[in-house]
C-alpha cells in the first residue's frame, strides 16, 4: 500500500465518523422536535462543534493530499468528492441545528401533534434520515445505483414542501392562536427539504468518484 492509498484510507475514515455524527445530529433533532425534548436539543448545539470541527480537518486533509501527491483519476475523484461531501454533511448538521433552536426558544411545553400531523414531519424527516444513511452506505460499498435511488426519495420532500404554503395557511386560519409556531413549522420544512437536496448532491458525488460521470445539472439520470 502507497502513502497516498494510506492518506485516502484514513481520509474516509474520518469522513465516515463525521457522516455518522451528522446522521445522529438529524435523528436528534427529529426527536427534539417530536417529543418537545429541550435536553435533546441542547446535545444538537454541543455536538455541532464536533461536526465543524470534522469539517476542517477533512478540508485540510483534501487539500494537503492534493498538494503532496498529486492524485490523479480514481483517487483524483474521491479526493475532489470527499471535499464536498464534508461541505454538504457540515451544512445538513447546521439545519438540524436549527430545528433544534426552535425547540430551545419556545416558551411552550409541547407542539400540537395536529400540527406535526399536517405537516406530515416525522414522514418527512424520516425519509431525510434514510437518505442520508443510504448515501453512507452507498458510499461505504461503492455502489452506484443505491445512490442514484436516493434523487427518487427527494422527490417526497420537495413535493410537501411545495404545498407547505397552503398546509400552514390552512392550520392558522383553523388555530390562529398557533401563529408562532405554525410559522416556525414552515420553516423547519423548508430545512428538512434543504437535508434532502444536499443528500442528492451526496449521490451526485458518490457518483461522480465511481463513475466519471457529472450528474449536476443532468437531470439525475439512471447509470
Amino acid at each position: 500500500m502507497t502513502h497516498l492509498d494510506t492518506e485516502l484510507v484514513k481520509l474516509k475514515q474520518h469522513l465516515f465518523e463525521m457522516w455518522s455524527l451528522v446522521i445522529s445530529q438529524v435523528e436528534t433533532a427529529r426527536d427534539a422536535l417530536v417529543n418537545y425534548d429541550k435536553g435533546a436539543a441542547a446535545e444538537i448545539a454541543f455536538k455541532e462543534r464536533m461536526v465543524d470541527t470534522f469539517e476542517l480537518k477533512l478540508d485540510r486533509d483534501c487539500e494537503n493530499i492534493i498538494a503532496l501527491y498529486n492524485p490523479v483519476a480514481t483517487d483524483l475523484r474521491l479526493t475532489l468528492a470527499i471535499l464536498k461531501i464534508n461541505t454538504d454533511l457540515e451544512r445538513i448538521g447546521d439545519f438540524a441545528r436549527g430545528i433544534a433552536k426552535f425547540v430551545k426558544k419556545c416558551p411552550k411545553e409541547s407542539i400540537n401533534p395536529e400540527l406535526l400531523k399536517v405537516c406530515q414531519f416525522d414522514d418527512l424527516i424520516k425519509n431525510a434520515i434514510e437518505m442520508l444513511t443510504d448515501a453512507k452506505k452507498a458510499f461505504e460499498n461503492e455502489n452506484s445505483r443505491m445512490a442514484v435511488s436516493i434523487f427518487s426519495h427527494d422527490d417526497f420532500l420537495d413535493d410537501v414542501h411545495k404545498h407547505s404554503n397552503k398546509i400552514i395557511g390552512d392550520y392558522i386560519r383553523n388555530h390562529p392562536d398557533e401563529i408562532d409556531e405554525a410559522l416556525n413549522m414552515h420553516s423547519i420544512i423548508r430545512k428538512v427539504e434543504r437535508i434532502g437536496d444536499h443528500c442528492s448532491n451526496i449521490a451526485e458525488e458518490i457518483v461522480f468518484y465511481l463513475e466519471a460521470k457529472v450528474l449536476k445539472h443532468s437531470g439525475k439520470i439512471k447509470i
